[in-house]
């Protein structure tokens, strides 16, 4: 049996990468992290890889080495280590001891040199030897015992690994380090020489400095570029390049206390680490270790007293099996899919997923299906794979009408990632080629990328792979593991069954795992838990219905706008010649600034990262705000390219050839605060205050015999403030049904309500939006038309009036700095990474967000309550009217004519009432044949 290699981490080197190369994270506290989880993450994988294995983690001691004092600008070109970077030292240090790996820092040399010398020493003994390492500099130890090993990407070198690379043999790599010098350390090299020129030398001289130097006249008779001129270069530099290879030259005998057989693992400090976990707010390693210390504890009892083994509860068991090692099969005989079919009837619970030729849920194909009841153990259904040589498969249609009743049955419980999709495209399926016979799903009781989401939308991003690196560790398999990348990239349906079965199981496996792991932490937030159960959940099945109902648009209507915009670019790109004097490429960035700022002469108001004046739309946005006529005209001009192209061009390009109409797709996961999105086409950016986008408005119709109501919520962010803020002011504006604006308008410019002028009104309207949205004097200033001291006074005012408001902002601000976020009405938290930010800027930008995302968040909250109580109404009620778009505060829905007045009433009623607040809530409902008719 072969020995387990001694396992050497170059601590350092993965100190730096995992810094600059990972997302930063900090504590709610403003502690940095995010290097720390990347090397504790990498220690954690190579320990899984290595488990028999001797190991040592090194790190740099502080201070100077030897090589300081041999050469003083010994990477003096470094720049000194980020403070971010200093402080997680320390905590990560205390990390790898607490969890086992003996760690070494040895003063007066490099973390290189303790691992050359425990490197050789191994090997002289004949035990093979890894280095864990991101450093080139290291593969001149590389030998027939020692492998270097990149745990980041993946990789590994051994000796023809190193002559692939750098092209030439490891017992050359200092030579040719000495050649070309090495700019991150400052050594110094032959100024001229790079990687190539340095292993032609080494190559063509077949030996190192030594004998180059002792062959200069066969230089130029090299096949290098600039041969002939290399002799005398080398000779000038001569004494810098033997220089340089002491420089990069590894130690090898450092005097060390201790040997090979000290470095042995030892069992993890489980009470250190909650404490460190808990410093860091590492909470899955936290509750990893509280899980193990019960199992633990749980298996000592079981052996005093057997009987009592039998209360474990089933999350136990199944959590304790995530290392076990996955048992996924491939199911392609009447027999397996039986048996399956009967574990699944048997569950409590269980993973579904589908797997389908495309990710558009209206176009894609049903290719096959996964399932998983325990963890680690998941069975893919393969149903329509069609690449030569493919093994016979199930029939589709049997299968489904199997799974049928199942999949529909409200009481078997369901969990899903991203559980809407699959939900189409099973509603979708077809089943005997009835476009109407396709399986409804219900019962989807938890979805693992909506659980993550109401846990922490801004933690990490929602998508099962990174939910699984997150909270199970675990690396799936990708999409392009499997089928590739770019356009030879294979559709599912081609990828042959010993490749996909695998990969469809991981993904009922994992998600059931993550479930099982996200919920126990929803479990212990109640108020989490309620947001995701009360709110989310339901809307799922809602946003389902509303994706396959689409929303019927005209084409022929489209075309002409989009001639019309085509024109009117036509005539403002004439005129931005007049201006400039000369004819440019409006869309070139280059162009613009030769024109904007050395031939305008206009302010730089920004630059961009090389230094060039900016042309981006936010500085343009500025330049034209003040009255430069070249900025106004190209922001026209943008306006209506991005109108053209995102709308009227490419709408009727969207337009289902099987249902006639657009299906957008809405997003649960990606606001911040719990707002939708859409995507495909993304109508919550539709411009409403400009007659070009509504006009595309207009081309959302109603069929013939219906009528299109729009049901509008009326200034809902100004009623959830009054009601957080308990100010007597504004309550009492909103109990009285007045015009909101127009009574701030009294207040700030003190007149009678009747007094109020439209300007007066609108600057009020300003003032109101702006404050809830942390708008400063200056930017008030400019968009009402004073100057800014006038518009600090109005805001002094403001807040006289109404303290309340001012109350809640400062009660905001304390609670969002002391917890580290903020919550709605509703209890769905709402977290702020950058409020203990170094950087004011940033930090503002948090507070200002810590006092609109309650608001925000609370209108969303409310909009999804009314969403499923409307839906909930017109599917029990079978009326002939759907909800065909959400778009922020407002529904559409298609109504038939003679039933406008019955739905149009109680539509007003459940939206109203979806939440309980001190001021009422207003609906206002339009009706027309088109959007912009309705709205």
């Amino acid at each position: 049996m072969s020995q387990a290699p001694l396992v050497l981490v170059d601590g350092s080197s993965y100190l730096y990468r995992a810094f600059h190369a990972l997302p930063p994270l900090t504590t709610s506290k403003g502690l940095p992290t995010g290097a720390v989880k990347g090397v504790l993450n990498m220690l954690k994988s190579l320990r899984k890889q290595y488990p028999d294995s001797p190991f040592a983690v090194v790190f740099d001691a502080k201070g100077g080495t030897f090589r300081d004092d041999m050469y003083a600008e010994y990477k003096a070109n470094r720049p000194s280590m980020p403070d971010d970077m200093r402080v997680q030292i320390e905590p990560l240090h205390q990390s790898v001891i607490a969890l086992g790996f003996p760690l070494l820092c040895v003063e007066g040399v490099e973390a290189d040199d303790v691992i050359g010398t425990l490197a050789r020493s191994s090997a002289a003994a004949a035990r093979p030897v890894v280095i864990s390492t991101g450093d080139k500099d290291m593969a001149q130890l590389v030998d027939g015992h020692i492998t270097l090993v990149n745990t980041m990407t993946g990789s590994s070198m051994d000796v023809d690994g190193v002559k692939e690379k750098f092209g030439v043999a490891p017992e050359q790599i200092i030579d040719y380090l000495a050649l070309m010098g090495d700019s991150s350390d400052n050594i110094p090299g032959v100024p001229g020489i790079g990687p190539k020129t340095a292993s032609g030398l080494l190559v063509g001289v077949n030996g190192g400095l030594k004998e180059l130097y002792e062959q200069l006249d066969i230089v130029p008779t090299l096949p290098i570029r600039g041969a002939k001129t290399l002799p005398a270069k080398l000779e000038e530099h001569k004494e810098m390049a033997f220089l340089s290879y002491q420089l990069a030259t590894i130690k090898v005998d450092v005097p060390l206390e201790v040997g090979l057989e000290d470095l042995h693992l030892i069992e993890p400090d489980r009470e250190k680490l909650l404490e460190l976990y808990t410093l860091l707010e590492f909470k899955s390693w936290y509750e990893e270790i509280a899980r193990d210390a019960k199992r633990v504890e749980l298996k000592a009892a079981a052996e005093v007293a057997p009987v009592q083994a039998a209360a474990v509860p089933e999350t136990v068991e199944v959590v304790a099996s995530a290392a076990v090692e996955p048992q996924y099969e491939t199911i392609l005989d009447q027999a397996r899919f039986d048996a399956w079919l009967k574990k699944l009837n048997d569950a409590k619970l269980f993973a579904f997923d589908t797997e389908t030729t495309g990710l558009d849920a209206h176009q894609a194909q049903l290719v096959g299906v996964s399932f998983a009841v325990q963890a680690n153990e998941a069975a893919y259904i393969p149903l329509t794979h069609s690449y030569i040589g493919v093994p016979q498969q199930l029939d589709r249609d049997r299968v489904l009408r199997a799974l049928k009743p199942l999949l529909e049955d409200p009481e078997k419980l369901k969990v899903g990632q991203h559980a809407k999709f699959d939900m189409n495209i099973l509603a979708n399926c077809a089943i005997g080629g009835d476009p109407a016979c396709g399986i409804n799903v219900r019962g989807i009781a938890f979805d693992t990328m909506l659980e993550s989401y109401v846990l922490n939308s801004t933690a990490t991003r929602h998508d099962m792979d990174s939910l699984a690196k997150k909270y199970l560790e675990h690396d799936t398999v990708s999409f392009q593991d499997i089928a590739g990348k770019g356009a030879k990239q294979l559709t599912f349906d081609q990828i042959p069954l010993e490749l996909a079965g695998p990969y469809a199981a991981e993904d009922a496996d994992v998600t059931l795992r993550l479930h099982l792991a996200l919920h126990e932490q929803l479990a212990a937030l109640p108020s989490l838990a309620s947001v995701l159960t009360d709110i989310e959940m339901p809307l799922v099945p809602v946003l389902a219905r509303i994706e396959r109902q689409g929303a019927l648009v005209d084409a022929d209507l489209l075309g002409v706008q989009s001639i019309e915009l085509g024109n009117k670019m036509v005539e403002l790109e004439r005129q931005a010649y007049e201006i400039a004097g000369e004819q440019f490429n409006l869309g070139s960035p280059k162009q613009l600034g030769v024109i904007l700022y050395e031939k305008l002469g206009l302010p730089v108001l920004k630059k961009t990262g090389k230094g060039q004046a900016s042309t981006a739309e936010e500085v343009l946005a500025k330049l034209a705000e003040d009255d430069y006529p070249l900025p106004k005209v190209l922001m026209q001009y943008r306006s209506m390219s991005k109108l053209k192209s995102t709308y009227t061009d490419r709408l009727p390009e969207q337009i289902n050839p099987r249902t006639g109409r657009i299906h957008t797709s809405y997003h649960q996961a990606v606001a911040a605060t719990g707002r939708l999105s859409s995507s495909d086409p993304n109508l919550q950016n539709i411009p409403v205050r400009t007659a070009e986008g509504r006009r595309i408005r207009q081309a959302f119709v109603a069929p013939k015999g219906y009528k299109l109501l729009a049901a509008d919520y009326s200034q809902i962010e100004l009623r959830i403030m009054a009601h957080l803020s308990k100010d007597e002011g504004l309550l009492n504006a909103f109990r009285d049904n007045l015009d909101v604006h127009t009574a701030t308008a009294a207040e700030v410019f003190k007149v009678e309500l009747g007094e109020v002028t439209s300007d007066q009104r609108r600057s009020a309207k300003a003032i109101n939006f702006g404050l809830i949205y942390g708008m400063g004097a200056q930017k008030l200033g400019k968009d009402i038309g004073v100057d800014t001291k006038t518009a600090k006074a109005y805001i002094d005012v403001y807040f006289a009036r109404y303290p309340g408001v001012r109350e809640y902002m400062e009660r905001t601000r304390a609670q969002a700095s002391d917890q580290g976020y903020v919550e709605t009405l509703f209890g769905r938290r709402l977290y702020l990474p950058d409020i203990h930010s170094n950087k004011p800027q940033e930090r503002a930008g948090a507070e200002r967000t810590a006092i609109n995302a309650p608001m925000q968040g609370t209108a969303a909250d409310i909009i999804k309550k009314a969403m499923v109580k409307v839906d909930n109404w017109l599917t029990e009620s079978a009326l002939d009217a759907k909800v065909i778009l959400q778009v922020h505060d407002e529904l559409v829905v298609e109504v038939r004519e003679d039933l406008m007045a019955e739905v149009s009433e109680k539509i007003r009623e459940y939206m109203s009432s979806a939440a309980q607040l001190d001021v009422p809530l207003l609906v206002e409902v339009g009706v027309g044949n088109n959007w912009d008719e309705a709205h």
